[in-house]
């Protein structure tokens, strides 16, 4: 497939070595430019791009930036995606130790990828955003092996989830669907499934267990 990733921090530069090292053809933004993914390229054979064309005809864009850096997007950054493109959000939003306070989150209580969806003016699927980095390259694991990690998976488009969730099998990893992005508060920072490392029944459990009350340390 046809991959963009938009952010190449440790989720973004290990989903960039995972996804070319199965094949797909990934191209690769940040906010500093191209040029200073130089080294990344030459690693993975991914192409850097400027954030304005790391859409164009792509079947998924992986956004795994900071949340207080999702306004500051282009707009129209995912114009010329495919028409039926996937947009996966790794996000977490830490009012306390990086982003600040938002208000539409804090005050009227949308789920964070939900208003990262808003703001983008896109459905996403959140996934990963409780994956340890490293864990993309050290823990996949073949279908069936009783030792392989579980990612929850939540989302709107049942289309665009199911896609998703096809291409964490590739990666080497199980999914449960959380629901809707309206419930993917179950998978948000302070939750039990989050940095979770077990397969589908524990990860199951930890969702059912998860309070929709934002844990002290993640409010703003």
């Amino acid at each position: 497939m046809k991959i963009g990733i938009i952010g190449a921090g440790n989720i973004g530069g290990n989903l960039t070595r995972r996804l070319t090292a199965l094949g797909h053809d990934v191209s690769v933004a940040n906010s500093r430019g191209p040029e200073t993914l130089t080294a990344l390229a030459e690693e993975t054979g991914a192409t850097p791009v400027p954030v304005q064309e790391v859409a164009r005809n792509a079947e998924v864009v992986v956004i795994t930036i900071p949340v207080k850096a999702i306004p500051n997007l282009p707009a129209g950054v995912l114009d010329g995606a495919a028409e039926s493109v996937a947009v996966i959000d790794t996000g977490n939003y830490y009012p306390q130790q990086r982003d600040g306070r938002i208000a539409a989150i804090e005050d009227e209580g949308l789920a964070e990828s939900a208003w990262t969806a808003r703001e983008i003016g896109h459905t996403v699927v959140k996934a990963f955003n409780g994956t340890y980095a490293q864990d993309i390259l050290d823990r996949p694991r073949p279908a069936g092996d009783p030792d392989r990690q579980a990612v929850p998976v939540a989302g709107d488009d049942e289309a665009a989830k199911a896609k998703v969730r096809a291409l964490i099998d590739e990666l080497g990893f199980d999914t449960v669907d959380t629901g809707t992005l309206a419930d993917s508060w179950r998978q948000q920072p302070g939750t039990p499934v989050y940095g979770l490392r077990d397969g589908i029944d524990g990860v199951a459990n930890a969702l059912a267990e998860a309070s929709p009350e934002r844990p002290s340390d993640f409010r703003g």
